[in-house]
């Protein structure tokens, strides 16, 4: 027994934390190959390392995974002090390169020398598909910079190759990520990029992008559906993600046959996100006039909404009730009653549904059945739930209206 914890406590040595072991970077300058400060970490590795993100069999674990910052030509090295089976021939190390070969595409190099050579053909590299619009940060050290927005498709020459390599992000910080058939032709994609100089001539770094699918509305009607979203992680804290999802929104609602824009298992971060925006753009609509907000959710809303923004019913309500918030005198108690009302309605939709279905269960159900469901619906509870919901919901809502009013 001692034997075989001595060999547990051995083999363990040779476990390392993935997240940590791989490090990725957008690489402008040959110097940013050696300097730590411009490395960043996955979230995630999972799905290629299982749910414990760890691998065995090596000690000093590092994966490389460098990115020239334009064009994403890649560099892909393992380098570790030790192997496991050069100590113990009975266990077998993971196949660390074999996993990440799995997702990135052909045409990689291995060699430094080799990746720093490619830095020279950025110059080369220009953005994608159509403009659609321009943007300036104000950044401490670097001043304004400014931004670009594009849409491409898959028509467009070397895309498809690129697009290869940009989504290999999506499995370091997209936790359920998954990629793509873009030989679909009705994706969309939407891409960031950032202008820079060097040696006086202009170059593009990618920052990021957004994939939309265009679904079939009948008769004659798309939806386009949000699937994937990234900003990569030098650029995150921006605000890129609300400059880029703004003018997705604005390009959708120039075509006519759009009938509204939805997005597929929409992340906690891309509601709060795209609360920002669909406020940000409904506050100048009339219905949504400081004057009309307190009469409570409208149909004029809604149609205004929808027309002119290609916004939904659902996600209009959402639009009326943080913009409702902003005008309400919460320190006076009977408008703050009154709005905590309104929203407390809209959230009791799911208890009320569960009554009914409760109603059901009590002619179909034996009786202990019907006594565990009960438990689960239980109407103090109910309104505990209810009343915490709303607490979370308004504090969201009071960091968006300090984002408005910070842009206003």
């Amino acid at each position: 027994m001692a034997a075989l914890n001595t060999m547990e406590k051995k083999l363990a040595e040779y476990k390392c934390d993935t997240n940590e072991a791989l490090s990725l970077k957008l690489v402008r300058f040959p110097e940013d190959v050696d300097d730590d400060g411009t490395t960043f970490h996955p979230e995630y590795s999972h799905q290629l390392f299982g749910d414990d993100e760890v691998a065995f069999g090596y000690k000093g674990l590092q994966i490389q995974l460098f990115y020239t910052a334009g064009n994403l030509s890649t560099l892909f090295k393992v380098k570790y002090s030790l192997k496991v089976t050069d100590t113990f021939d009975c266990v077998e190390p993971d196949d660390i390169e074999g996993k990440i070969r799995g997702i990135i595409p052909a045409g990689f190099t291995s060699n430094t020398d080799d990746f720093v050579s490619l830095l020279e053909k950025e110059a080369n590299f220009k953005p994608f598909g159509t403009l659609l619009h321009t943007y300036t940060v104000h950044n401490e050290e670097a001043g304004e910079l400014t931004y670009q927005i594009h849409k491409a498709d898959i028509t467009c020459p070397g895309f498809q190759e690129y697009h290869e390599r940009l989504q290999t992000f999506l499995m370091w910080f997209i936790e359920t990520a998954s990629f793509i058939d873009s030989d679909d032709d009705r994706w969309d994609f939407f891409l960031v990029f950032e202008k820079y100089n060097k040696d006086g001539e202009t170059l593009y770094a990618t920052v990021g992008y957004m994939t939309v699918y265009n679904y079939y509305v009948y008769p004659d009607k798309t939806r386009p559906r949000v699937s994937q979203m990234l900003i990569l992680p030098p650029f995150q804290g921006e605000g890129h993600g609300a400059q880029l999802l703004e003018a997705v929104h604005r390009f959708y609602c120039g075509l006519p046959k759009v009938q509204d824009i939805t997005a597929e298992d929409p992340s906690e971060n891309y509601v709060k996100l795209r609360d920002f925006v669909l406020s940000k753009l409904c506050q100048s609509l009339p219905a949504f006039a400081v004057d009309k907000l307190p009469l409570g959710f409208s149909d004029e809303m809604v149609k205004e909404a929808q027309d002119k923004l290609k916004i939904n019913k659902k996600h209009t309500r959402r639009v009326y009730e943080i913009l409702r918030l902003r005008v309400t005198d919460m320190s006076d108690e009977e408008q703050a009653k009154e709005y905590r009302l309104e929203v407390k309605r809209r959230l009791f939709g799911p208890y009320r549904k569960n009554q009914r279905e409760l109603a059901k269960m009590k002619k179909c159900l034996r009786p202990e059945e019907l006594v565990s469901h009960m438990g689960q619906m239980d109407t103090r509870t109910q309104h505990e739930e209810l009343e915490k919901s709303y607490q979370i919901i308004v504090e969201d809502y009071r960091r968006i209206i300090e984002r408005l009013a910070s842009q206003a």
